[in-house]
């Protein structure tokens, strides 16, 4: 069942019908079973159990899929999916009432309200690097919006994936949320049902499939991709920290992290002091000989391995470069002066070689970065505020970090997701809960002999008075901003008051 070679690895003797998973899933979603909010909270806090009760066999299973350490299972699978349930728990019910926007002068005696509405029946499809974070988080977003999900983990990460597909069931409702396993002609056949929305997360190549498949039924999708993020460095950072916190970024997962540092720009100077520097890091992090390290993972599948084996080949290693095909380890490996026509500036890494392409200054790494696809991170190390800004202006990624790595991914505040063939769409905190809602606009009127005025000018015969007061109506204000409010009423107070102290002295002189 646990097969490394990247092809068939999820074993399933009776593959299973997603016609008729879909159907069902569909049929609850319209008897409404789904969109009470107490049956949202019901099953978020059943998804919150799951995780809390399986916390070993998590463990194990990621230990399975790649000897993940411990730490890195906690703090990026485990808690990120309890902390975005709980987040979303706690502010459901503010979450899926209806918005009242600001009215404007026409509508002022009207109702208008926006529906925070569910879609329907959607397809989650998680990616093998995080398997367990990367399917639930979106999950718990389509869950809180009141949709069925079909759940589907990916067929790379086979000791996670059945650990879902056995235990899920007892926590979620298994005809609401079903969890679907298979490699490439299951989801094949999957992809053929037609779904209300579509969330996906892997590579650009597959996230091409996706988007095709969903467009014969015109479905929406968020398609959370990848690409080649870059780390630029001035001379300005401090290089020991900078060094720690790009390879600490390089190194989670070995390198098998969608945001992770791909490549380095910076001077030649700045380039060796990094490498110094990088020895240091690497050493302090895991010992003399990281093989023996429990700390640092493995690569997914053989698959995988050797195609990142096979772009060192013409690389000029400063640090690392070993490798051993047994145990699919490859240590982190720096290799300098770098050739942007090498084969490993062609594709993402997805793995723990980090090139470094040195550049003369900012304009030339800006120059760089705009002549290949958007990146779905950026990351800035300098201290000076002005090029900082040159950076954030000129370029254009799905995020940005400033003198660090992957932390902006963990501000649930901030949205998360690329912009070009890094995806398209984002995610995390409310904004999962809205990329499962429809925004449903709602205008309610009554038949109140003043609103009927005050519209009875859009009725036949027209004449020109009844353009001009339409015109009038409809014509955009500038609002009085709400801080200069408190200033206005002082004002009329004060003026009320002098005039009442006018009377009043005429009053008593009288």
């Amino acid at each position: 069942m646990y097969s490394r070679t990247g092809e068939t690895v999820v074993d399933i003797t009776t593959p299973p019908d997603p016609a008729k998973i879909v159907h069902i899933a569909r049929d609850r979603f319209e008897e409404g079973k789904t969109k009470p909010i107490k049956f949202r909270k019901k099953q978020l806090n059943n998804l919150v159990k799951f995780v809390q009760d399986n916390e070993d066999a998590i463990l194990e299973a990621l230990y399975q899929d790649f000897r993940k350490p411990k730490q890195e299972v906690v703090c990026y699978e485990i808690v990120p999916v309890v902390k975005e349930a709980k987040h979303a728990i706690n502010h459901l019910e503010e979450w899926a009432k209806p918005e009242k926007p600001k009215k404007s002068l026409v509508n002022l005696l009207d109702g208008v309200m926006v529906y925070n509405d569910p879609f329907g029946v959607v397809l989650v499809m998680g990616a093998w690097n995080y398997p367990l974070a990367l399917v639930l988080m979106p999950v718990i977003g389509a869950i809180a919006a009141g949709n069925c999900v079909v759940i589907k983990p990916s067929d790379l990460s086979p000791a996670t994936s059945q650990l879902m597909y056995k235990l899920l069931p007892n926590y979620l409702d298994p005809e609401c949320y079903p969890v679907y396993q298979g490699g490439v002609k299951e989801t094949t056949e999957l992809l053929k049902e037609k779904f209300d929305y579509i969330f996906y997360t892997g590579s650009t190549s597959v996230g091409q499939i996706v988007h095709k498949a969903a467009n014969r039924h015109l479905t929406p999708v968020t398609l959370e991709l990848g690409g080649k993020s870059p780390a630029y460095i001035d001379n300005s950072a401090d290089i020991t920290k900078t060094v720690k916190r790009i390879l600490w970024g390089k190194c989670i997962n070995s390198g098998q992290t969608c945001i992770a540092p791909d490549y380095i720009l910076c001077t030649k100077e700045v380039q060796d002091k990094f490498v110094k520097y990088a020895e240091k890091a690497l050493l302090e992090f895991y010992g003399s000989d990281i093989k023996d390290s429990n700390d640092y993972s493995r690569i997914i599948t053989d698959r995988h391995f050797e195609r990142l084996v096979n772009l060192l080949p013409g690389l000029k290693i400063a640090v690392g470069g070993r490798y051993e095909q047994k145990d699919r380890f490859i240590e982190p490996t720096i290799a300098i002066d770098v050739n942007p026509n090498h084969a490993i500036m062609q594709e993402e890494i997805f793995g723990p070689i980090l090139p470094i392409i040195p550049i003369n200054n900012i304009d030339e790494a800006i120059t760089f970065i705009n002549r290949r696809n958007k990146p779905l991170a950026l990351y800035i190390f300098s201290t000076r505020k002005q090029d900082r800004e040159k950076l954030l202006s000129k370029t254009s990624s799905g995020g940005v970090c400033v003198n660090d790595t992957i932390l902006h991914a963990s501000v649930d505040v901030l949205p998360f997701g690329g912009v070009g063939t890094s995806g398209m769409g984002s995610y995390h905190g409310k904004k999962t809960f809205d990329t499962f809602t429809h925004k449903k606009s709602v205008l309610v009127r009554d038949f109140q002999a003043i609103p009927e005025k005050i519209m009875a000018s859009r009725y036949p015969p027209y004449s020109n008075s009844k353009i001009s007061l339409i015109q009038m109506a409809l014509e955009e204000r500038k609002r009085v901003p709400l801080k200069y409010l408190p200033h206005f009423v002082m004002f009329l107070l004060g003026v009320g008051i002098t005039i009442a102290v006018y009377f009043l002295y005429l009053y008593l002189e009288v």
